[in-house]
């Protein structure tokens, strides 16, 4: 058996590979050449990857030997899955090994945003004691709105109810049978506009569809409260950008954390970077030494599994 990464891995994956009989080819930048990519391919039993490579129908065609399909965490918007179903070949993902740090990456933003520490240090390295300016405010019976109730969102919600916080979230696909409701107390609304209306932050877990695309626009935007924050650990394209760097610009909203944008990396002339109030970052929520070692693991024996006809809980 042959194994494909194109992307970087942890090597805790390699290993797990190796041990289970896999020849493994590893280029942690063979995702920028395509040309050579579908070269190689066809060589390969399995393909790994992040979420650089662009698994299309040609790079499919192009693997007549392909069994398996690997992804190095959850988010599937770059494989036609719809493709690789008919041809027979099962995704592997990296189910729930980056939840954890996805949450706590949303309580950081929180807490940034109520006590920016760093900006307060920054100040007093240059001279400032400005208490007034940075005395902040609590967590503490704030309102947290989830959009999207999955398993990210539930320990999400866990963590936000050690502070304090209430806890409101909209998901049509939600009973209040599910665990994160029944478990932990979350209050569902009926409608989006509710909990944009009520929540001091918005955090989104949503997958990018049709459906969600632009889920949160110019109207979305302006019935959140001027002192709210609005963090996206999701997609890119869930929030209209240019739509959102208005109402910062504008200070129709009090800032907003994100961590996925529409193009990645994000273009230097982008509007979102003139905005003071944002905070951006490389596509790191899911990102910690913990989380790459289980994700990379994970997703190896998940792939040795599926190759030797066995069941796995981790494909679609």
């Amino acid at each position: 058996m042959k194994a494909l990464i194109t992307e970087l891995i942890w090597s805790e994956g390699i290993e797990e590979l190796k041990d289970q009989g896999f020849e493994v080819h590893y280029d942690e930048n063979l995702w920028t050449d395509r040309e050579r990519l579908l070269q190689v391919l066809p060589e390969y039993d399995a393909v790994i990857v992040r979420n650089q490579t662009i698994v299309d129908e040609e790079l499919i065609k192009a693997g007549p030997r392909l069994r398996a399909i690997g992804r190095l965490g959850v988010g599937l918007d770059n494989i036609n899955v719809k493709m690789a179903k008919e041809k027979g070949i099962p995704v592997v993902f990296a189910r729930h090994a980056n939840a954890t740090s996805v949450a706590e990456y949303v309580l950081t933003a929180i807490l940034s945003a109520s006590r920016p520490l760093h900006l307060a240090d920054a100040d007093v390295r240059n001279g400032g004691w400005n208490r007034k300016k940075y005395t902040g405010g609590e967590l503490y019976q704030k309102t947290l709105g989830l959009i999207g109730l999955g398993e990210i969102a539930h320990r999400v919600a866990k963590r936000a109810q050690a502070f304090g916080m209430t806890i409101i979230g909209y998901d049509p696909f939600i009973t209040e049978y599910d665990h994160v409701v029944a478990e932990t107390g979350v209050q569902v609304k009926e409608t989006l506009e509710e909990l944009l209306l009520e929540s001091d932050f918005i955090s989104l877990h949503v997958p990018l569809t049709p459906s969600t695309e632009h889920l949160l626009s110019t109207p979305e935007l302006n019935r959140m409260k001027p002192s709210s924050y609005v963090i996206n650990t999701s997609r890119g394209g869930i929030i209209d950008e240019q739509a959102l760097a208005a109402a910062l610009q504008n200070q129709e909203i009090a800032g907003a954390y994100l961590d996925v944008l529409e193009q990645e990396p994000i273009p230097d002339s982008h509007p979102l970077l003139l905005c003071e109030n944002i905070t951006v970052t490389p596509h790191v929520a899911g990102l910690t030494e913990e989380s790459q070692v289980r994700t990379s693991f994970l997703v190896a024996k998940e792939i040795g599994k599926v190759l030797k006809g066995e069941r796995s809980l981790c494909t679609v």
